[in-house]
């Protein structure tokens, strides 16, 4: 299997109520992209976020502070003006999600509301537009414990599974996998990432020649309930 990752350029700065289908169809055509069967479409939280209006005024960091409070259910570290929170999707985040990168002066950009269902609105849009079922995968970047530096992860997906179970199968020994399940979603989003850069100004990236298995997946399915939690 080969596969090769396609930054989408061209995209203007996102306002509330833009036609973000519309744009990305463009863009992907513009680029002599097509898209085609098969190709999976990766978009950053953040134009979904500012399409959708999840964004929010803030004038000091006074104001920030208090916009993550407001964003997080629950709250599990602090450390200065880092705080590590869960939010109310059950993701697990600094600073509940709120960032100030990447958006206009004095304003920060939230979480969509529901990002599973703003990836199959997204998903839905694109088909019409394109004649092809292009499934969608929302981004956010997320430190990690026990390792230093961030990864871009699945927030929202459609049209995908998110995970792949291999509980059952055989390695390459033949000896059965008993816990193996790949957050196939979360390598996607990582592997965008190489193409858009934190500071490129490119949003979304399509990938083509990946063999990930279709089916009704949602970044609901990665969250961990609290019963197989060993650390909190």
């Amino acid at each position: 299997m080969t596969v090769s990752i396609h930054p989408i350029r061209g995209l203007p700065e996102i306002e509330a109520g833009d036609d973000l289908a519309g744009m990305l169809a463009n863009a992907i055509a513009v680029a002599g992209l097509g898209p085609e069967a098969g190709d999976v479409l990766v978009v950053t939280h953040k134009v979904v976020s500012k399409a959708e209006d999840s964004v929010t005024t803030i004038t000091d960091d006074n104001d920030y502070r208090r916009v993550v409070d407001e964003q997080a259910v629950e709250v599990l570290r602090r450390r200065g003006d880092l705080v590590i929170a869960r939010t109310r999707h059950g993701f697990i985040c600094a600073n509940a999600g709120v960032d100030r990168s990447n958006t206009k002066p004095g304003t920060a950009v939230l979480l969509p509301t529901r990002p599973d269902r703003s990836a199959h609105r997204l998903r839905q849009s694109l088909s019409r537009l394109t004649g092809i079922d292009l499934p969608v995968v929302v981004t956010d970047t997320f430190g990690r414990p026990w390792r230093r530096g961030l990864v871009d992860v699945a927030i929202g997906v459609s049209g995908i599974e998110a995970i792949l179970d291999l509980r059952g199968t055989a390695d390459t020994h033949g000896r059965e996998l008993r816990a193996t399940e790949i957050a196939i979603v979360d390598e996607i989003a990582a592997a965008a990432d190489l193409v858009m850069g934190k500071s490129a100004g490119i949003p979304a990236a399509l990938i083509r020649g990946l063999s990930a298995p279709r089916g009704d997946g949602r970044a609901a399915d990665l969250i961990r309930p609290a019963s197989e939690d060993l650390f909190r």
